[in-house]
């Protein structure tokens, strides 16, 4: 597809010479960025998006996008597309050397309507993302705007921008940093980061196969994730495989901590490199990248009314696609609270809780990733020992399999702690509690709860309706897969807070137990 752009325009700030306040102005047009603004502009919450480009980034960059990503971007009406676009999978293999250790299977049970991953190149993510936004009236996309100064006072930000035209000062209620790993906004705040960069480099090289080429039993009808550790092709690293849209191959390399970078950013040789791991088949060579990575996050993710989402807050290695679908998951926690405090709906303490709960999903993501890149990259003797035992040992027993890591694939992380949940007043058999991550499932009709939620708090009540004024309520059979998922037994009623999270549930339903758990989940005093 051909790529908007969203070209530079003189602001009515710039014309009038008199600086306009806005609710929400969000810094950086990637996808976290435009994920919150279809959020807030869903939520009748007008926003300007300011960006130092004016079109999409080149290159395929994030490629993997999850579930749970994949249900937040349906919300916003571009899902769909996504995952008509992109190439579906669930199923993983890993091999060590040319045998197999283990397969996985991201999504073993029927009844999603999202697939367990969709690889999409991140410039076709964005494309959509940009033409949703386009279309929205209550969304201001201005290119070549770049934030050099921020100042907050009182109750508003004011931030100095560069333009073509020169200098001038926009206003704002609140501030959201979505600018990435380098964050103006970030050095702007004098936050520092708390984590470690790791010495390892990588090349990505994204690769067209001939017509009918499948080296190595490559099959295009088949996607999974291939993973290799100590490949002949690749002696003593590990190499990563994955199937993307228009009929391209993402393969990862490790190169270790001593490659010579200007020597492996050579054509030629990344070309070597792709034709051994192929077996000679043909191919093109269609984008190529060496990087290094971080697994480390901001100290905190709010100051006062400026908050920080995606690579701005947190960073991490790309083993397990838990770098932009962590950024995406920031944008779903933020709208829906960021909403309701700007229309008195919620308590200012409701952002507090973003800072808490993301906080704890980029700590929980930092270790996984951490403990990936630990075990493909092995610091000593004794590790390399223990990784190799691991690998031979999980091809013949199931308990060796949880001991090989290249790369915990993403999940969203479940909010135990969370101070908007209520817990439980007494024991469940099952079904996701307070602060897990609610589970989709199929409704009548060939509808979708999630979709027929549609980001807002709804109460599903298994066996009979129940009304409570302002709340959607749901009504579902006590047989239905559903109520299964929920562990819900007939009587039995589940909160669900706007961002696809369990707030409370309840044996029986009582009103006035559920306007209590709804005003803890919007941060209200109790």
């Amino acid at each position: 597809m051909e790529l908007p752009r969203y070209p530079y325009r003189q602001s009515l700030e710039q014309r009038s010479g008199q600086p306009q306040r806005h609710p929400v102005v969000i810094v950086g047009a990637g996808p976290v960025g435009l994920t919150l603004a279809l959020d807030l502009a869903r939520r009748e919450v007008p926003v300007v998006v300011i960006d130092d480009n004016d079109h999409i980034g080149s290159g395929s960059r994030a490629v993997c996008w999850a579930k749970k990503t994949l249900e937040v971007f349906d919300r916003l009406g571009v899902g769909e597309a996504i995952a008509r676009e992109g190439v579906r999978w669930q199923r993983g293999r890993v091999f060590h050397g040319e045998r197999e250790a283990y397969a996985f299977d991201l999504l073993p049970e029927p009844g999603h309507k999202m697939p367990a991953m969709v690889n999409l190149q991140q410039d076709q993510v964005e494309a959509r993302l940009v033409q949703a936004v386009q279309l929205q009236p209550l969304i201001e996309l201005r290119g070549r705007h770049e934030l050099i100064g921020l100042e907050q006072h009182g109750e508003g930000v004011t931030l100095n921008v560069r333009t073509p035209d020169g200098l001038f000062d926009l206003r704002a209620d609140w501030v959201v940093a979505c600018d990435g790993a380098r964050s103006p906004t970030r050095t702007l705040l004098g936050l520092g980061f708390t984590g470690q960069v790791f010495e390892d480099r990588f090349l990505i090289a994204d690769v067209r196969l001939a017509p009918g080429a499948r080296p190595r039993g490559l099959d295009p009808a088949r996607p999974e994730r291939w993973f290799w550790f100590d490949p002949p092709f690749h002696p003593g690293q590990s190499v990563l495989l994955h199937a993307q849209a228009d009929g391209l191959w993402r393969i990862d390399f490790q190169l270790g901590r001593d490659a010579d970078v200007e020597a492996e950013k050579q054509p030629e040789r990344i070309k070597a490199r792709v034709a051994t791991m192929l077996d000679g088949a043909p191919f093109e060579l269609a984008w190529s990248s060496i990087y290094q990575f971080a697994c480390r996050r901001a100290e905190r993710f709010r100051v006062g009314r400026v908050l920080l989402a995606g690579d701005a807050a947190h960073q991490v290695s790309p083993f397990g696609a838990r770098g932009a679908n962590s950024g995406v998951q920031d944008a779903d926690n933020l709208g829906w609270k960021l909403a309701a405090v700007l229309k008195g709906e919620g308590a200012d303490a409701l952002l507090d809780t973003y800072e808490f709960e993301r906080i704890e999903a980029a700590d929980d993501n930092i270790g996984h990733s951490t403990r990936a890149t630990d075990f493909i990259s092995p610091k000593s003797a004794l590790s390399r020992r223990l990784r190799k035992a691991a690998l031979d040992l999980a091809a013949q027993a199931d308990f060796a399999k949880p001991l090989v890591n290249s790369g915990r694939l993403s999940l969203p992380t479940e909010h135990l702690e969370s101070p908007l949940s209520t817990p439980d007043g007494a024991p469940w058999a099952h079904g996701p509690a307070p602060g897990w991550p609610a589970p989709d499932a199929p409704l009548e009709e060939g509808r979708w709860l999630l979709q027929t939620i549609a980001g807002r708090f709804a109460l599903l009540a298994c066996g009979w309706a129940v009304e409570l004024p302002g709340l959607r309520c749901l009504t579902l059979p006590a047989d239905s897969l559903a109520a299964q998922r929920y562990g819900l037994a007939p009587g039995s009623v589940v909160l669900l807070r706007p961002d696809a999270i369990v707030a409370a549930r309840w044996h029986r339903f009582d009103a006035a137990a559920v306007q209590a758990a709804l005003d803890r989940a919007l941060g209200r005093p109790q």
